[in-house]
């Protein structure tokens, strides 16, 4: 018997703490797991007892990279248990700042974490010796999703101008437009990453993922739709635990998500752009066309095209908003606490996010529950690293683990927002 064991001790070009381990006996992979060992942060047990208000600052702090999404998740979630509906001008600011995120985030992932495996480069500083022109083309795009936070925001990194009910503050129309003409080179630049991103040199490989998005009401879903799937599910965010189960593993801090009597399902650029693709802007449908994605996209190593073209969808949208633009006459609607459970779910950059709290009557968090996008992807990204590595066996063991590592580095993993909840048993003994 032939054995072989590929070990990654520290996974590189991702958002926090990560390894790989990969077994094969005799030709065929045993073992592929995708080991996720940072310590958890108990965000939910820290939201008990603190008042509905302070949520979205609180999960803010989950995630550097997407802290837009896990305030805006909390703040739709809340406003579901208080009953209320934020619409109008808010609403479109909210998509806005949410579209600042995407740009931001998509644009680190395609030129700092996921290009250089396509390029043969160690990392971003190393291919930045050879293509400072691309690298500073990336910079300057995430440059202006971070301006679109900062105004709305109140800075980059963890806003604080986001609150239930709306904002703290909302910008004037002259106030957003420097921003348009941002967004103008911006949508060039996030253009040239299409056809950018399309000429690199892809495995040919295919899954038969079970895709699972928000859809929008004619619109590409950002923070708000139905929960729908490649394979029939259409419901809404409070059907969520009827339909979805988490599990623990003994290698991952993070909780495996699955699809109740189905299994591993995706979440993420693939599954948003198969699930909505025609509600895209017409530039952003034509350039997908012309980096010949079709319809539906079911090789994850092409993802970063998928999100390259998520980062020209988000330009348009922004300057769609900025142009029909009205200043809401108060920047937030007034609310009362009451007791009640809300539900909602977004999408992060990487993937949906669904968030649920229950409120006593005085406003007090009782219960919290937070499942991020990386959760709901480990066991489809370690069905992919089972399915493609016995492709790649014959491979010298550095090319196969650098090709194991890009599997993972596909979906952008965020291991930080995952490792939210650990199961402790003590055994005493005695």
């Amino acid at each position: 018997m032939t054995s072989r064991t590929i070990k990654v001790d520290q996974l590189a070009r991702v958002e926090g703490e990560g390894a790989l381990k990969l077994i094969a006996r005799d030709g065929v992979v045993q073992l592929a797991e995708f080991n996720i060992f940072e310590p958890p942060r108990f965000f939910e047990a820290l939201l008990r007892d603190r008042m509905y208000a302070e949520a979205p600052d609180i999960t803010a702090r989950i995630c550097g990279i997407c802290p837009v999404a896990y305030q805006m998740s909390a703040v739709h979630a809340m406003e579901n248990a208080l009953g209320v509906v934020v619409d109008g001008p808010l609403r479109e600011l909210r998509r806005l700042i949410y579209c600042g995120e995407w740009i931001e985030s998509h644009t680190l992932h395609v030129y700092m974490l996921h290009a250089p495996d396509f390029l043969g480069y160690e990392g971003a500083i190393e291919m930045a010796r050879d293509h400072a022109d691309i690298v500073r083309r990336g910079l300057d795009l995430k440059r202006v999703g971070n301006s679109i936070i900062t105004l709305l925001g109140g800075r980059e990194i963890h806003p604080i101008n986001v609150r239930v009910g709306g904002f703290y503050r909302t910008p004037r129309k002259r106030e957003l437009q420097p921003l348009a003409e941002e967004l103008k080179r911006a949508r060039d630049r996030a253009l040239a990453t299409v056809r950018w991103t399309a000429g690199f040199d892809f495995p040919d490989v295919e899954r038969d993922y079970e895709f699972v998005a928000l859809r929008g009401d004619g619109e590409y879903p950002l923070s708000q739709g139905r929960i729908v799937s490649s394979r029939g599910l259409d419901i809404s965010a409070a059907e969520y635990d009827e339909h979805f189960e988490e599990s623990h593993v003994q290698h991952s801090t993070a909780l495996h998500a699955q699809i109740k009597a189905r299994g591993a399902y995706l979440t993420g650029p693939l599954a948003r752009y198969a699930l909505n693709s025609a509600a895209l802007s017409p530039l952003a449908r034509e350039a997908a066309c012309e980096a010949g994605l079709g319809p539906v996209c079911v090789n994850p190593f092409r993802s970063i095209i998928v999100r390259a073209v998520e980062v020209l969808y988000a330009c348009d949208e922004a300057l769609r908003i900025i142009d029909d633009y009205e200043e809401p006459e108060r920047p937030a609607i007034d609310l009362e606490p009451r007791a009640g459970t809300g539900f909602a779910a977004t999408e992060a950059p990487r993937g949906m996010l669904y968030h649920r709290y229950r409120l006593n009557a005085d406003g007090k968090i009782a219960d919290a529950r937070i499942v991020p996008p990386t959760s709901q992807n480990q066991p489809s990204i370690e069905e992919d690293l089972r399915t493609f590595a016995n492709a790649w066996l014959d491979l010298p063991d550095d090319t196969l683990r650098h090709r194991c590592e890009q599997t993972i580095r596909n979906h952008d993993p965020c291991i930080s927002c995952a490792t939210h909840f650990l199961r402790l048993e003590i055994d005493r003994g005695g």
